[in-house]
C-alpha cells in the first residue's frame, strides 16, 4: 500500500489496480471501503476498454478478442514507479497475458499528485506497438455515502439536459431518458439504479459535485479529457460512484470492429496519451 499525506488529506493505494483505497479528511473517510459482501472494489480503473463489448469480444485486423467488462488493468498489480509524500507514480507494461485478450504493446502510468485538499489521477499511455492502439480508459471512484445517496445531489457546473442512455445488460439500448432538463441540481435516488448505472453523453458539464444537502460534506469531479460520464450506486447500499470515461459501452447494433467503436481513443504508434480528472474533498 502506497500512502500520500499532506496537512490536508491522507491517502491510500493499492498497488493492485493502482487503486485508490482510502481517502481521509479531518478523520472522515470519503472513499468506499470495498467491503465484499456489498461490492468489493473502491475505485477500479476502466482499461483497455469502458463497459462492456457486444458478446465480450472485439475483432482487430481479422482475428477475434475476448476482453470483459471494464478490461483487466483493476486486477493487475502495478509496479511503484516513483512514491513521495505527494506523488506516486504506478506502472503497468503490455505482456503475453494481456496481448491475449488486447494485442498492442504499452505502457500504463497512473500518476497521483496531492495538492492541499485536492488529489489529481493522471492516465498516461504510451503506445510502443508499432500501429495505431485502439483503446478507452476511465475511472470508476465510490464515494462514501453513510446518510445514503437521497440524501445527495450531484451538482454540474453548467446547466445541462441530462439524458440517460438505458442499458440493456451491458450494452447500451435505443431507448433514452431524460431526467433532467436544463439544470445544475440533480437529486439522486435510489430507484434510478435499480437496473444499472445512469450513462450520460452530450454533457456541456466537465464538472460534477456530489454533495450532501444538510451537512455540506462534497466531493467535487473535474474531468476535462472527458465527454462520457457514468453514475452508478449499487441499490441500498451506502456508496454512490462518479464516472468519468473517455469511452462508452457497445450499443446492441454495435459491430465487433474495434477500429469503428463509439468513443473509442485511437493513438498513433509511439504516441502519448494523456487524460486526466481531480478530485477535490470538501
Amino acid at each position: 500500500m502506497v500512502v500520500l499525506e499532506n496537512n490536508e488529506i491522507r491517502v491510500e493505494i493499492a498497488e493492485k489496480g493502482a487503486e485508490i483505497r482510502s481517502v481521509k479528511r479531518n478523520g472522515i473517510e470519503y472513499m468506499w471501503d470495498a467491503r465484499a459482501e456489498v461490492w468489493a472494489s473502491s475505485a477500479p480503473m476502466c482499461f483497455p476498454i469502458c463497459g462492456g463489448l457486444k458478446d465480450d469480444k472485439f475483432v482487430f485486423e481479422g482475428k477475434e478478442y475476448t476482453l470483459n467488462k471494464h478490461g483487466y488493468a483493476k486486477f493487475t498489480t502495478f509496479e511503484v514507479e516513483e512514491s513521495s509524500d505527494n506523488k506516486a507514480v504506478f506502472l503497468h507494461k503490455s505482456n503475453e497475458t494481456t496481448k491475449a485478450q488486447f494485442p498492442f504493446d504499452y505502457e500504463l502510468r497512473v500518476i497521483y499528485t496531492l495538492d492541499g485538499n485536492s488529489l489529481k489521477i493522471e492516465y498516461n499511455v504510451k503506445n510502443l506497438s508499432g500501429k495505431t492502439m485502439y483503446f478507452n480508459i476511465g475511472s470508476h471512484e465510490a464515494y462514501y455515502t453513510p446518510e445514503g445517496i437521497e440524501q445527495y445531489d450531484v451538482i454540474f457546473d453548467e446547466d445541462d439536459t441530462l439524458t440517460n442512455y438505458i442499458l440493456y445488460g451491458n450494452l447500451l439500448s435505443n431507448q433514452t431518458q431524460v431526467l433532467l432538463g436544463e439544470g445544475k441540481v440533480f437529486p439522486l435516488y435510489d430507484k434510478y439504479f435499480i437496473v444499472d448505472a445512469l450513462v450520460f453523453k452530450g454533457m456541456k458539464s466537465r464538472a460534477a459535485t456530489l454533495k450532501n444537502r444538510r451537512n455540506g460534506r462534497s466531493v467535487r469531479i473535474d474531468f476535462p479529457d472527458c465527454p462520457y460520464l457514468l453514475l452508478w450506486h449499487k441499490h441500498d447500499a451506502p456508496f454512490m460512484c462518479v464516472e468519468p470515461w473517455n469511452g462508452i459501452p457497445d450499443t446492441v447494433g454495435s459491430s465487433y470492429d474495434i477500429t469503428k467503436k463509439e468513443g473509442i481513443t485511437a493513438l498513433d504508434a509511439n504516441g502519448t496519451y494523456v487524460n486526466t480528472h481531480t478530485i477535490h474533498f470538501a
